[in-house]
């Protein structure tokens, strides 16, 4: 269902208003994502409380350090409920591994389904200068593929990366790859890039590959988030 591949982005200032989206949301988008800012105000209860609304949470935590500290946030992770947990691949291959592994072990011992294990690639509000300023020399649509084929090979399951480099990531990692796009812009969701440098509208970004879509500003900060977020889903679906 195209309301299944909307995850919209919990950008806002209080575990309140959080419910108060969620609640608003049901039925339309039951996919959230839940980032730094509110995870560092309201912790993991915030993250159980949608969890028993019946959200699927993407835990948007970008987690990166040592494998063992890695493995130990995951498996802190898996316990709150969430659906989908992140990492960054350029932590390397032993602590995506560790990071997969972890997520298993954790769901196993509690009794809960694997959350999805994805990698950050390349941040979408970089481009090829500024990966150029971390030392990278590769070009940015080689190193968001060498990091999709790396985080595929350490067991992860997908990947977060722009739109534009869907088809790319599709070529190399194959259909049942999961890809998770955020910086979605224009028509339904909304003209604004903010500090997103590569962008796409929904249908286009869905045509072009991604398993699912995080869409925050355009439909949060709408004056009817319910409405915003049907308008995205309706273009989804008229546009298969």
């Amino acid at each position: 269902m195209s309301a299944d591949r909307l995850l919209v982005a919990l950008d806002v200032e209080s575990g309140a208003r959080a419910l108060q989206l969620a609640d608003a949301l049901k039925g339309v988008a039951d996919g959230l994502k839940v980032g730094s800012r509110l995870f560092t105000l309201e912790g993991p209860p915030l993250v159980k409380a949608l969890v028993a609304r019946g959200a699927r949470v993407f835990l948007d935590l970008k987690f990166h350090d040592i494998p063992n500290t890695v493995a130990q946030a995951v498996d802190a992770a898996v316990q709150t409920g969430a659906w989908m947990i992140d990492v960054h691949a350029s932590g390397g291959s032993a602590m995506m591994q560790a990071a997969a592994k972890a997520a298993r072990d954790a769901a196993a011992r509690t009794g809960r389904t694997p959350p999805l294990m994805i990698a950050i690639t390349v941040l979408t509000s970089m481009d090829d200068a500024a990966l150029r300023e971390t030392g990278v020399e590769r070009a940015l649509l080689p190193q968001v593929v060498a990091l999709a084929r790396a985080a595929q090979a350490a067991g992860l399951d997908g990947v977060v990366s722009s739109p534009h480099e869907i088809a790319s990531i599709r070529e190399a990692c194959g259909a049942g790859f999961t890809i998770v796009t955020p910086g979605i812009r224009g028509a339904a969701a909304g003209a604004e890039k903010n500090d997103q440098m590569r962008t796409m509208g929904p249908a286009e970004a869905i045509r072009a590959g991604a398993s699912y879509l995080v869409v925050g500003r355009p439909i949060i900060a709408a004056p009817d988030p319910r409405v915003a977020a049907q308008r995205i889903v309706e273009e989804l679906t008229t546009s298969r």
